[in-house]
């Protein structure tokens, strides 16, 4: 494949102005590839294309859509270990998670579309109307390196169940992963323009999109400075935006709990893709007077935690994606220690068996104060916060204060006292004893973690708009 093409109107296609930006393998510090640079008559171009497609496409019969996705499911297992390889060289997943969630979770996003929009009702007679449910139009894809093609397939896929064309612009850190599914959505029968992928800069490609009056509805994964910009630059047009932006999602480890196993879990959750989840339980709250032992628990669990090369198998963590996410989080590690936490385990630098590539050391703080900066910034790295509490209701009170209301977790030896504080929790989803939702699981946030939800039949309706018609009586006069 040559990554400097766009996929455009059906075909790969060079781009209007020539111009690269380099993808660096975050285990070597090292560019393995190029891809091009977009820019906003790239754009222009994606947009008139899936406009035109539009006309057709939005009147294809749910079996027809049903088929394309079915096509599209078998088509994926062909292409599945070249995804898992791309995803684990772009952003440092190792191939193990690359292989067994990162690219799984793509097929599972497919099959959930498929469930979905086998049991929607697209149009209902109602108290004297009809109610359609019709596809919204031209949407703007905007997905984030984290979790590629979790995020791609998320959108993606629920956008041509619902009958809509797009244009899909991924993280400029992770865009190979992107191109391999658009290579499978071409073999699978995608109608021309239905589908188009552009790669650029957030800024540049990003704000062309989001701005752009032919495009009906952006939904952007990233951080909440993209949101922003995104929701700003779509303002002026009026068209919809659906945004998952950042987290910084509690635990609570209620007193009836077993405090050294829950925490114990809560670091290993917390650590996998290297802490690179939006949704990842990154605040642990337990009780005060255990304090103590959730600090020997986090440092035992911690010292079990290896961290290792991306291509080598096996259950360990990777790299971070890039320098400056790097850096950011070594800064964030040091403010930390300035501020007063406690130090448990980890720290700043690099692991010693590796000098090279972005990798960080697994890190613990005790006696955080809810007030700390790494208790109020979302680091997105291997890097945990305890927090004491003293009784239930400040517990929560802990947990909601807070800008982001992504996710939380909830560990009790009690159901009905756990689901009663997972109902006070100012969350898009709540993981009791750390049973996560699937993906038919509606998925999204509440404060500065977005809007609207993504996943099943939520993320359907998500691509829809509702039409009443009315007057269904006979004709006045007749």
């Amino acid at each position: 494949m040559d990554h400097l093409k766009f996929y455009i109107d059906g075909a790969w296609v060079d781009p209007v102005t020539p111009a690269t930006l380099d993808v660096i393998n975050p285990a070597t510090e090292k560019a393995f590839t190029q891809v091009s640079a977009g820019s906003a008559a790239d754009v222009d171009l994606a947009v008139a294309a899936a406009r035109r497609a539009f006309t057709e496409y939005s009147q294809w019969s749910v079996a027809q859509r049903l088929e394309l996705l079915q096509e599209i499911r078998r088509g994926y297992k062909k292409y599945f270990d070249d995804i898992a390889q791309a995803i684990s060289t772009e952003m440092g997943a190792p191939i193990d998670l690359a292989r067994g969630s990162q690219a799984k979770l793509g097929a599972g996003h497919i099959k959930s579309a498929i469930k979905a929009l086998l049991n929607f009702q697209f149009e209902a007679v109602e108290d004297g109307m009809i109610l359609r449910h019709e596809p919204i139009g031209v949407c703007g894809l905007i997905t984030p390196w984290n979790w590629p093609m979790n995020q791609v397939a998320v959108k993606v896929i629920p956008a041509l169940a619902a009958g809509c064309t797009m244009i899909l612009k991924p993280s400029e850190e992770s865009p190979l992963d992107s191109m391999i599914f658009a290579e499978l959505l071409h073999e699978s029968g995608v109608p021309a323009g239905v589908f188009n992928l552009v790669n650029g800069y957030g800024p540049v490609v990003g704000e062309a999109m989001s701005a752009h009056p032919d495009i009906d509805m952006m939904s952007f994964t990233g951080s909440n400075r993209g949101g922003v910009a995104v929701a700003k630059a779509a303002a002026a047009t009026v068209k919809r935006v659906a945004q998952e932006l950042g987290g910084k999602s509690a635990n609570l480890i209620l007193k009836d709990a077993d405090v050294g196993a829950a925490v114990s879990e809560g670091v290993h959750y917390m650590m996998g893709n290297s802490g690179q989840s939006c949704n990842a339980p990154t605040r642990i709250l337990v009780p005060r007077e255990k304090m103590d032992e959730a600090i020997e628990a986090a440092k035992t669990a911690v010292e079990s935690i290896a961290v290792d090369e991306p291509a080598k198998p096996g259950d360990h963590i990777g790299p971070v994606v890039n320098q400056a996410q790097f850096d950011k989080i070594q800064g964030l590690i040091q403010q930390g220690i300035d501020e007063g936490a406690t130090l448990v385990a980890g720290g700043t630098g690099r692991p010693e068996h590796l000098p090279t590539g972005y990798y960080v050391k697994p890190t613990v703080f005790a006696n955080v104060d809810n007030n700390m900066t790494i208790a109020r910034e979302e680091i997105f790295g291997p890097v945990v916060a305890i927090l004491g509490y003293s009784d239930e209701d400040e517990a929560v009170e802990i947990a909601n204060d807070s800008d982001f209301g992504l996710a939380a977790y909830v560990s009790s030896g009690e159901m009905e006292r756990a689901k009663h504080v997972a109902r006070r929790l100012r969350a898009g989803q709540v993981a009791i004893n750390y049973v996560a939702g699937t993906t038919d699981t509606p998925f999204g946030g509440y404060k500065q973690s977005g809007n609207g939800r993504e996943k099943g039949k939520w993320g359907l309706a998500e691509f829809l708009e509702v039409k009443a018609i009315t007057g269904l009586g006979p004709v006045r006069g007749g």
